[in-house]
């Protein structure tokens, strides 16, 4: 790790400065306001003219906030900063604009960061390809487990403008990033950062592995306490030694095997600590035991160190980190046990929106009857279908990019039948679960962990994993 003195960026002020927000939407709207309200002169520059955008304009326009809808690539004259919604690319017209003409681009966490009071809360940072949102949420039980003021923020939960912004006061605030965030926050100093893990994701945004991974690296620029990484993901410890940090900042691994000194890991069942001890080289702290973790399933429990070491860097007990996992509840459509129905286990994974989510699922059971499929984003199945080829008893293909996925099998799993499903009606699911129900065994499980985003079938994951868990439900009733 390098070291340096990082100071925080300096105070800006707002009034009359020409600002242009790219991008309605989530964070487009408030970002707008806000920065109205600070005596900015705003011009919002959105892509869409639909319905939905109208009707954002019309609310902002009433403020006195100009809208130009249908133009997001030409710089508005006289602009002096562009605040930008995450998900826009870095390689979009209005920023190359910006770019010659000298003019910063800030996210939203950069301007949430910017806006902070002089005695805000701390930021205990979280990203990573796929774990992001859990271990976040279980980082905000252990810390209100020790009886702190916290909330989730960030790419979940209470927008960070409103958690810097609003009434509510915190001790501390759990952050979950992305990397699209990550890349239009150049000043976020966390106290504690932690990388979960880096796989090939977003690369058609960010144009390649290692500017994803570079982006995904800014979160421990600047770090105070502790750079937490993980010590099966070598990518993650490089990008802790490649940081600027402060003074006396350290790297703390996690791992599930058993843990050396300045890491957290597993013995026995007992997740324990060798970091934030005293004479690490030889004492360890148990913290909780892997029955505390809600579901045990491998990945989950890395989830649960990342959280572990994060707030064991804020100086959280040990008892606050059991009694918060095991306060903790994990959102639905992520390995969440659906129902039994003749012996076979129905599972909805349908958060695995990529392939490593999806490894991580299927390292989780023995005997799988698979349904994959969606929208691929650029990605490749055969690493995914050979590691996990001898688990798998049968698979049920859906969606866009299925195809990519049954040439996969075909090359690393020959033996194992295929169901390839020709259908994007509402129908759809119901006609997967009835497939791998005519598939699957007594002991096996059927795992929806699609390995692809849902945008081709699916308004999102959230309601292709409501499809699943309603089909398996009617197999149930039908059983009865």
């Amino acid at each position: 790790m390098g070291s340096g003195q990082v100071t925080s960026s300096e105070p800006f002020d707002f009034q009359g400065k020409h600002v242009t927000v790219a991008g309605l939407g989530v964070s487009g709207v408030p970002a707008a306001k806000v920065l109205h309200r600070l005596g900015a002169r705003v011009t919002v520059v959105n892509d869409g003219a639909d319905e939905r955008a109208r009707a954002q304009a019309a609310e902002l326009e009433a403020l006195g906030i100009t809208v130009r809808l249908g133009d997001g690539d030409s710089l508005p004259e006289g602009t002096e900063l562009i605040v930008t919604a995450p998900g826009w690319k870095p390689d979009k017209p209005l920023f190359t604009a910006a770019g010659q003409a000298g003019v910063p681009v800030w996210g939203d966490v950069e301007l949430a960061w910017r806006l902070r009071g002089p005695d805000a809360a701390p930021w205990l940072a979280v990203t990573g390809t796929n774990g992001k949102t859990t271990t976040v949420q279980m980082l905000a039980s252990i810390l209100k487990a020790a009886g702190l003021r916290t909330a989730a923020v960030g790419n979940i939960g209470v927008s960070l403008l409103d958690a810097v912004l609003g009434e509510e006061t915190y001790d501390v605030l759990a952050v979950e990033l992305s990397s699209y965030q990550l890349h239009w926050a150049p000043s976020l100093r966390a106290h504690s950062a932690a990388v979960l893990n880096l796989a090939p994701d977003h690369l058609d945004w960010h144009g390649s592995m290692e500017a994803y991974a570079k982006d995904k690296g800014r979160i421990y620029e600047g770090s105070r306490v502790a750079c937490v990484y993980n010590v099966a993901d070598k990518a993650t410890e490089d990008l802790v030694r490649e940081a600027d940090v402060e003074e006396g900042c350290r790297a703390v691994g996690f791992t599930l095997g058993t843990p050396g000194p300045s890491q957290l890991g597993v013995v026995e069942g007992i997740l324990v600590d060798r970091a934030f001890v005293e004479n690490r080289q030889k004492n360890a702290q148990e913290l909780a035991e892997v029955a505390d973790v809600h579901p045990p399933a491998p990945h989950n429990i890395a989830n649960a160190l990342a959280a572990a070491a994060l707030a064991r860097a804020y100086g959280v007990p040990a008892k606050a980190v059991r009694d918060g996992l095991r306060a903790f509840t994990p959102d639905a459509h992520r390995i969440a046990h659906v129902a039994e129905v003749d012996g076979v286990a129905w599972v909805d994974d349908s958060k695995a929106t990529n392939t490593h989510a999806a490894e991580a699922s299927l390292a989780a059971y023995e005997s799988i009857v698979w349904i994959a499929g969606g929208l691929a984003k650029g990605a490749t199945f055969d690493e995914l279908v050979a590691k996990s080829a001898a688990r798998l008893r049968g698979a049920v293909l859906i969606g866009a990019d299925r195809a990519l996925i049954r040439e996969a099998l075909a090359r690393h799993a020959p033996e194992v039948p295929v169901v390839d499903l020709d259908r994007t009606d509402t129908g759809a699911m119901r006609a997967a679960v009835e497939e791998a129900r005519r598939l699957a065994r007594p002991g096996d499980t059927v795992l929806l962990a699609p390995a692809c985003a849902s945008m081709d079938m699916f308004v999102n994951y959230n309601k292709r994993g409501d499809a699943f868990a309603d089909a398996v439900r009617e197999l149930g009733s039908a059983e009865g």
